[in-house]
């Protein structure tokens, strides 16, 4: 089946609490599924295959806390997946979602599964993990940094080998500048806050508790998430699986979409039996 771009069927909803307000784009019937996107790349970064995903799925691709029209949840990675969870208890629904995360997103949906038992049925892991090296951290600490002394344009090359390889970049500058864009348009209080608690994160003795069924998904060549993270992110976690993504890096859904949606159909089905 042929991926697709934003789905004309796709509507856009702001939910609104409290002083707070979501913003989300959603589509689709069946089952709940909630896409959540890397700090490098907006909620745009589904547009390959939110609208294939809603083929079978209610689908949902919330733009997180602090990006685009959602209001930031100052507080930590924390704050954030308590803010997504409170979202997500006016969407409505009779059954628990599958949460679907990429890189800061897979993070987020990650800890809001851990703060919130209960909330969601399943989780789809794609290029996360439970804990940075030092070298991981040290990268984040640094970007924050020149972000601070030279805003986001001074780190935009850097981001853009963080989400594709060279050789992706080199065959593809069309999309490459689109993302660079996206980026761009970042507020960097959102970047800061967000580096500032990646770079301190530890999960990974809160694993054992997350005993959802989880797919642990890494692009073969993310040099932003590497694979030995998600190896030992699907090792902690009591009923995961781990797939590797021949050839791609850090957002395999705009890299290549067709290859994401083989990778998580199977599993999705399982929701749908």
């Amino acid at each position: 089946m042929s991926t697709t771009a934003r789905s004309p069927d796709f509507r856009t909803e702001t939910l609104s609490f409290g002083a707070h307000r979501m913003s989300l784009r959603r589509a689709g019937e069946g089952p709940p599924l909630v896409l959540c996107h890397s700090l490098l790349a907006d909620e745009s970064s589904f547009d390959r295959v939110a609208g294939a995903l809603a083929e079978t799925h209610e689908v949902a691709v919330l733009a997180l806390p602090g990006f685009g029209a959602s209001t930031p949840a100052p507080g930590g990675l924390e704050a954030v997946a308590d803010r997504v969870a409170e979202g997500l208890g006016h969407m409505g629904w009779g059954v628990a979602p599958t949460l679907l995360g990429n890189g800061y997103g897979g993070f987020v949906s990650l800890l809001t599964a851990i703060r919130h038992p209960g909330l969601a049925g399943r989780l789809i892991l794609t290029d996360c993990g439970a804990c940075f090296p030092e070298s991981g951290r040290a990268a984040f600490r640094a970007m924050s940094a020149a972000v601070a002394q030279k805003g986001l344009e001074s780190v935009a090359d850097t981001a853009m080998r963080r989400l594709f390889s060279a050789d992706y970049q080199a065959a593809n500058p069309h999309l490459v500048a689109e993302r660079r864009q996206r980026f761009l348009a970042l507020d960097p209080a959102t970047f800061h806050q967000a580096c500032d608690a990646l770079a301190g994160l530890d999960l990974r003795d809160r694993l054992p508790s997350v005993r959802l069924p989880a797919l642990v998904l890494v692009g073969e060549e993310d040099e932003a998430t590497p694979p030995a993270m998600a190896r030992e992110l699907a090792a902690g976690l009591p009923q995961a699986r781990l797939l590797v993504l021949p050839g791609c890096a850090h957002v395999p859904q705009l890299q290549a979409p067709d290859q994401f949606l083989a990778a998580v159909r199977p599993f999705l089905a399982e929701q749908r039996r």
